[in-house]
């Protein structure tokens, strides 16, 4: 098993994603509210003088973003991926979000309805 974790921006792509995973399978996700270190520093940014320029390049489009955790078999990993790339498109662009998976080598509570 992998746990799939998505750090999401575009926060407005999330109901449609989730509709994504349910098309596949994907039955069980746990969404939070999320802030990245560079939104924190914006905060205070102008005390810090070697963070002064990165004021510039933060987009305040994005106050928050959501990051979503997703417990996988290992085949519904790729096609959860490719959920995430159709609905949030390229994650390469800035302001998008990241994904990356995790091992998972022990699970407790996972309900028997969350599996294939």
């Amino acid at each position: 098993m992998q746990m799939l974790v998505i750090v999401l921006n575009k926060v407005d792509k999330v109901e449609s994603l989730f509709k994504e995973f349910i098309n596949i399978g994907v039955r069980g996700a746990t969404i939070i509210d999320s802030k990245g270190m560079a939104r924190v520093l914006h905060e205070d940014i102008d005390k810090i003088p070697l963070f002064g320029s990165i004021k510039m390049l933060i987009n305040d489009q994005y106050p928050y973003n959501k990051t979503i955790f997703v417990v996988l078999e290992d085949e519904q990993v790729q096609p959860a991926i490719d959920a995430v790339k159709r609905v949030v498109e390229d994650l390469s662009k800035p302001d998008v979000g990241i994904l990356f998976t995790i091992p998972v080598n022990c699970v407790e509570g996972f309900a028997s309805n969350h599996r294939n």
